[in-house]
């Protein structure tokens, strides 16, 4: 997809004189303005000076250097709502295929994608029990151990019951998928005959392994939220709720009285603003200013990426930034935010600044300004653990023009690209 303006060239890297463990990002304009070089090691941010200061003449060398000039630097985002199991299985006939190698490759797929995007972590939900038992975890585990380097993913085991006669082998299963790898526990309460129960059933399994807990519900009842915000304080390492779409269409008096006693009990909300999953209502996204308002931690997440639920699903932090300022009213640091700072945050990963200590978790796009990053970012360069995984680049051209050449607009041709 191209830009909306000639551009330079993509950035392109030069060997440097010595560390080959380090890397110089040199020429990034940051949000405050500043043009900067920022020096990675050790997969972490070691240094940010002015533009040209730490490219020769340092204490240390830098082993690779990557020409930044006209990019925006940002902390990298992340994504707390995927579904790896199902991803890229719109065009399949039928049921969704959970053979253990075709979940296994899509799963892949579909996080390689939201990396090229710049998510250098993804919490991906996964169904077990019911037919599946425990395969399309394990497919979706070998995954996350071949993006080792690449990409952070961890798993939300989510059985279908827990309560009643049925729920004893949804519970068993559960308890396997945490013993397995699955790192949170969570589901759909909102499907269980005893929705209370299920949440219970869930925050038990929590406590017992130390895990989070993140739990699908659309949020229509605020007589069952507010039991859940009951028993959910306290618990740590902390309760994420997901999509919470129909709370946006609770009365304003019960909705606010809703966040107030979600943000008393540390409960996070993630919205889903490019569309729903699996059965969840895809009509709005939740009340984000609402939440934000009260003091809720409000992040945004992917949902679907190209399954039935969500056939044109993208996996893009940045478009689901982009439609939270667009269309919901956040100031584009504050969309940025809930895919960046506050999506890490629920994921339980240390924050990100680009200043020196904090971890090479970063992301360049084409523009000089976070507004316009958000509406035409098609140009990027992800940085993991301080190297380089991801790269996409994206030019676009004219034909020559008599109102390009009497206005003096920049035009990049054809021999310019490389």
């Amino acid at each position: 997809m191209p830009d909306s303006q000639p551009q330079p060239p993509p950035p392109s890297s030069s060997p440097g004189p010595a560390d080959p463990s380090s890397l110089l990002l040199s020429g990034a304009r940051l949000t405050d303005g500043r043009t900067v070089d920022v020096r990675l090691g050790g997969g972490r941010i070691e240094a940010v000076g002015t533009a040209g200061s730490l490219a020769a003449g340092g204490t240390r060398a830098c082993g690779t250097r990557v020409d930044l000039g006209g990019y925006l630097l940002l902390p990298a985002p992340a994504d707390p709502h995927a579904h790896a199991d199902t991803a890229l299985s719109a065009d399949a006939e039928g049921p969704v295929p959970y053979e253990p190698r075709d979940v296994q490759r899509r799963a892949t797929e579909a996080s390689l994608l939201q990396l090229g995007h710049g998510a250098t972590a993804v919490r991906a939900h996964v169904r077990v029990g019911d037919v599946q038992g425990l395969g399309a975890l394990e497919a979706v585990l070998q995954a996350r151990r071949a993006l080792r380097g690449l990409a952070e993913l961890t798993t939300v085991a989510m059985p279908r019951v827990l309560t009643g006669v049925a729920g004893a082998d949804g519970l068993a299963v559960l308890r396997d998928a945490v013993k397995m790898g699955a790192s949170v526990v969570g589901g759909r309460p909102d499907l269980d005959p005893d929705p209370t129960g299920y949440v219970e059933a869930v925050l038990e399994v929590a406590s017992e392994h130390g895990c989070p807990v993140d739990l699908h519900t659309d949020a229509g009842d605020p007589a069952r939220l507010a039991r859940l915000a009951a028993m959910a304080g306290g618990l740590r390492p902390g309760v994420t709720l997901s999509p919470c779409g129909d709370l946006g269409r609770l009365p304003n008096e019960v909705a606010s009285r809703t966040a107030d006693q979600l943000a008393a009990a540390g409960v996070a909300v993630v919205c889903l603003p490019q569309g729903g999953c699996g059965g969840v209502d895809r009509r709005g996204a939740a009340p984000v200013r609402l939440l934000r308002a009260a003091g809720v931690r409000v992040a945004a997440g992917s949902g679907a990426l190209r399954d039935v639920s969500n056939p044109v699903g993208r996996g893009d932090p940045l478009e689901a930034a982009f439609l939270l300022a667009s269309r919901y009213g956040l100031a584009p640091e504050e969309a940025y935010d809930t895919v960046s700072g506050s999506a890490r945050a629920v994921l339980g990963l240390p924050e990100v600044r680009v200043e020196a200590g904090f971890p090479a978790e970063l992301l360049a796009v084409r523009g000089d300004r976070l507004a316009g990053a958000l509406s035409l970012a098609y140009s990027r360069v992800v940085v993991h653990r301080g190297r380089v995984v991801a790269r996409t680049s994206a030019v676009r051209e004219y034909c020559d023009s008599a109102a390009s050449v009497e206005l003096g607009l920049p035009r990049q041709g054809r021999g310019e690209v490389s």
